[in-house]
């Protein structure tokens, strides 16, 4: 279904999903700037009419089994996007539909949120950029974890992982900017 929307800019709402919480890494305090960002980005793209698409993972690991019941939005998410799609792979693109979607309603910038920043919300966004999207990657309404390296057993910061995703992405495949940034420069 076609809708009007008063931009051809989209929000992703990546894997905010309640599948998160039910893994062990998960710390609820960790979150809430998350959260609040997300929610003000949500709010802006509400108000102003644009487009706002979910994304949502599925895959065979116990908490992102369709079966589980965790696939759907985390109970802080209220709001009711303009269309859904589901993945079983790390980019938002393979797939679902979502860029016959985007092109259908004359989309062409993407506005990247969601979990996790390295994984799913950073290779949505190469994905993207390599399709020919516009795409700002909204760094403090996107979430990470902290994780150790499998050969040097370092860990790495929650912090450091979205620092590293900034450098790479920037001015690469995407404009990195906050949520403050986004929302006062639109």
């Amino acid at each position: 279904m076609s809708h009007t929307f008063s931009t051809n800019t989209a929000l992703l709402v990546i894997d905010v999903q309640q599948s998160f919480e039910h893994r062990p890494y998960w710390i609820e305090a960790e979150a809430q700037s998350f959260k609040n960002n997300i929610q003000q980005l949500i709010g802006f793209f509400e108000q102003s009419n644009q487009a706002i698409v979910n994304i949502f993972h599925i895959d065979e690991s116990p908490a992102f089994r369709w079966a589980s019941g965790w696939v759907k939005p985390m109970d802080f998410l209220t709001h009711t996007p303009h269309v859904e799609f589901y993945k079983h792979v790390h980019n938002a693109f393979t797939d679902t539909g979502l860029d016959l979607w985007l092109r259908k309603n004359k989309i062409d910038h993407l506005v990247i949120s969601g979990i996790r920043t390295e994984q799913c919300c950073e290779t949505t966004a190469r994905v993207a950029s390599d399709f020919g999207y516009r795409v700002s990657f909204i760094t403090d309404a996107t979430l990470s974890f902290a994780m150790t390296h499998p050969i040097s057993l370092v860990t790495y910061s929650a912090q450091e992982i979205k620092a590293r995703t900034e450098l790479v992405l920037h001015d690469r495949f995407a404009n990195v900017a906050t949520t403050q940034e986004f929302i006062h420069a639109s």
